[in-house]
């Protein structure tokens, strides 16, 4: 659906935000005065009452091309417990949602009108309040207009979160160190990173990745914190040389390794990245789990996306983690990648289950502005599967993964996602990734360190979460170490500090 112009009765930013979100949701596209249109405007015009809890009334008119013009309105109240300005910002939305239902006559949206990162943190919020599960669900359904299915899906992830975030505690932390480097670029892909380089640039980013190590340990020693966790993510770790892997992993451990560590996480990635000289690094530095990306086990899906390895090389790598040493693993698996069909994804799940990882997560394709996909989708028509198709892939990947006896633990949805999906980590009882609950649920902080880390701080003084970010670029990291090291030293400072009499 294209449409000439849209005006809203404010410019408020948040307000123009959410009007928007429900255009994407429902793929209409503002496209100009000079674009080819199927509509000339829409004019959305919010009332709020002066009441408490707050009430809106959203007025809509759309015009078409030959000037006629079609009125529509539509009230939703806010709820008792809501923050007043949030209140009224769901109204607005539920409006808009209704809109382009009523009127399109369009199927309810998996996800309704909720938007955001981590849906959870909702949950976890009416939860603590005294609500039970089962009214959690009723609520989310009748304020977010969610389906009964991701209701019950993000109430029971929650549910099954408690035990570990029960034992939060402000000073114990969680280190992730990035690697901004891959040997090459999936088609897919818009992460901040590098293709390997050559050894001297190597040599340059392991000396800085020295230094900012060394200073991360000795604000961690000053402050007091109790490291829990540590991420070594990227990009692909493993995509670095033998010896410059090895060197990186014993400059981590030596700086954060101890007795209060419960979990040490390498993305190993790809098979062509990984060496046995790789993993007997790993087990000597005590590292707890391995991410395994296959993404596909289809060797035409692996080809066509970028992949320089084959499904046998994907059996082989887990095989070979597992009989040097005893280590939780992780797959991914991408569902809507193109040509893909839900017998594809239904034969990936199935070989994947079978090499028995400890944990399963489901991605759904995020189509993001800076990956090549984006790219080839304008200038040479490569096409996804339709979002139907992409919800029945789901179905058979979660169908498949619940009757291995994985359950769901942690999830996130981002923007762009095929189908309107989300991504969901399922692991067996006992093999949840505490990383992957804390940063997902923003119980924790997060000491980034290493190429495009990001360092989040909980609000131990301030009452809100603050961040702060290593440059995503490798020359601009290189030679402003200095200043992100003082930046996250501040921001630490200010939260953590004991403050003199």
């Amino acid at each position: 659906m294209k449409i000439r112009s849209l005006t809203i009765n404010t410019s408020t930013e948040v307000i123009v935000k959410i009007v928007r979100e429900v255009l994407t949701l429902f793929k209409a596209e503002i496209v100009g005065q000079a674009g080819e249109a199927d509509y000339a405007q829409l004019s959305v015009v919010n009332r709020q009452s002066g009441c408490e809890p707050p009430s809106v009334m959203t007025e809509i008119l759309l015009f078409a091309l030959d000037g006629s013009c079609e009125r529509f309105e539509f009230s939703s109240d806010g709820a008792a417990d809501e923050v007043p300005r949030a209140a009224v910002h769901r109204a607005i939305k539920r409006n808009v949602y209704a809109f382009f239902r009523t009127r399109f006559q369009l199927p309810p949206a998996p996800w309704g009108i909720l938007h955001g990162v981590r849906p959870t943190k909702i949950v976890h919020r009416w939860l603590r309040s005294g609500m039970t599960p089962e009214a959690v669900i009723a609520r989310l359904q009748a304020d977010y207009d969610c389906s009964v299915g991701k209701a019950q899906l993000i109430t029971e992830v929650a549910v099954r979160q408690l035990p570990f975030l029960a034992h939060s505690d402000v000073r114990r932390v969680s280190i992730y160190v990035g690697i901004p480097f891959c040997l090459s670029r999936c088609f897919y892909c818009s992460f901040p990173s590098n293709l390997l380089p050559g050894r001297e640039k190597l040599r340059a980013f392991m000396d800085v990745l020295a230094r900012d190590l060394a200073a991360a340990a000795e604000d961690v020693r000053a402050l007091g914190l109790t490291v829990e966790s540590i991420y070594i993510g990227g990009g692909t770790p493993t995509s670095l040389p033998n010896d410059f892997f090895a060197e990186m992993l014993k400059m981590v451990y030596n700086a954060f390794y101890g007795p209060t560590i419960v979990e040490f996480t390498v993305e190993a990635g790809r098979p062509d990245s990984m060496s046995a000289e790789k993993i007997a690094a790993m087990k000597a530095y005590a590292v707890t789990r391995v991410s395994v990306n296959p993404q596909s086990m289809q060797a035409e899906t692996l080809r066509r996306i970028g992949r320089h390895h084959t499904p046998e090389d994907i059996v082989r790598m887990v095989h070979e983690i597992r009989a040097a040493f005893d280590v939780h693993i992780n797959m991914d698996v991408i569902l809507g990648l193109p040509g893909e069909t839900a017998e594809d994804v239904a034969c990936t799940v199935a070989q994947v289950t079978a090499l028995a990882p400890d944990d399963i997560t489901l991605h759904a394709l995020a189509l993001k502005r800076g990956s090549n996909l984006r790219l080839k989708m304008e200038t040479e028509h490569v096409e996804l599967p339709s979002d139907a198709e992409t919800q029945r892939m789901s179905a058979v990947a979660v169908r498949a993964v619940e009757e291995a006896g994985y359950r769901p633990y942690y999830l996130y949805r981002q923007g762009y996602m095929s189908g309107d999906l989300e991504n969901v980590g399922y692991a067996r009882a006992g093999a949840e990734s505490i990383y992957n609950i804390q940063i997902m649920e923003e119980h924790q902080t997060i000491i980034g360190i290493g190429g495009a880390a990001t360092t989040k701080v909980l609000g131990v003084r301030s009452g809100r979460m603050h961040s702060v970010f290593h440059a995503k670029d490798l020359v601009t990291y290189l030679r402003d170490i200095d200043i992100y090291i003082e930046k996250r030293r501040a921001l630490l400072r200010a939260e953590y500090e004991e403050e003199t009499p």
